[in-house]
């Protein structure tokens, strides 16, 4: 498996929201250490994303508005470009995370809230769709939140399902969970909105570590029943930075 990372990501000063914990300081820095002494993962660098790229699931308004914003924009252009690059790498075979901010999820066609810019695991799709590489995705969406952003870019894709867990506890989370993934469709990719906000000390109060390794590992397993194994995920939320290093690495350790 290969990690999308970009040196620029630390920074932290892109957001004018001061209120915005997906730009706390030192909030991805627990992940790539974390990622780096596992010592198995290379680290690709990825390019922003052009334009064109953008535009291919947002107005032109609304990418104009960001351009206004020139700090939000080179960050939000590059997470974008990693969510595209982690998405290559796995259409090409390779399993790929790409560890970004700003988060995409909440991000739609001519809007974004939840600390969202662009949506990026929509526009690595529809970049591979509009090459010929894929006809069809399934994206698990494993954050506290639903990825009404991505759903609304995808829309006119029918071959493109979205499905964001839910559960009052871990025990009947991770069981719905694995349901659901025996009924998945047969797809071209597997797309995954990472976000860790569910975990205990965090906003959603339920899942433990040991239950990203175990939602990994599913997501690894109906990839291996697709045939191709293609997969790859985005990080998205995930807020308690002193665990959020054990939690992405437990994730990663299931999903490669």
């Amino acid at each position: 498996m290969r990690v999308v990372f970009h040196e620029a990501f630390h920074a932290s000063d892109y957001s004018e929201d001061k209120y915005d914990n997906a730009a706390d300081p030192g909030r991805l820095a627990g992940i790539m250490e974390a990622l780096r002494v596992e010592g198995r993962y290379g680290v690709d660098v990825p390019a922003p994303a052009t334009r064109a790229d953008l535009l291919r699931g947002h107005s032109e308004a609304y990418v104009a508005d960001i351009e206004g914003k020139p700090k939000l924009f080179a960050m939000a252009s590059l997470a974008a470009g990693a969510a595209i690059h982690a998405a290559d790498l796995a259409v090409r075979g390779e399993s790929a995370f790409a560890c970004v901010r700003p988060p995409g999820h909440h991000a739609s066609r001519s809007s974004a809230w939840g600390h969202c810019t662009f949506s990026n695991v929509a526009l690595a799709l529809l970049k591979l769709r509009d090459a010929g590489l894929i006809r069809s995705a399934f994206v698990v969406d494993f954050d506290l939140h639903t990825g009404d952003g991505t759903i609304d870019v995808l829309r006119g894709w029918p071959e493109a399902q979205v499905f964001n867990p839910y559960g009052d506890n871990a025990a009947e989370y991770l069981r719905l969970f694995e349901q659901r993934l025996q009924a998945a469709p047969q797809v071209d990719i597997l797309a995954v909105s990472a976000g860790f906000d569910a975990y205990l000390h965090d906003l959603g109060r339920k899942l433990g570590t040991e239950d990203y390794f175990t939602i990994g590992r599913l997501l690894q397993a109906y990839a291996i029943r697709l045939g191709h194994q293609r997969r790859f995920a985005v990080m998205e939320g995930g807020y308690f930075i002193p665990d959020l290093g054990k939690n992405v690495l437990a994730f990663c350790r299931g999903f490669e």
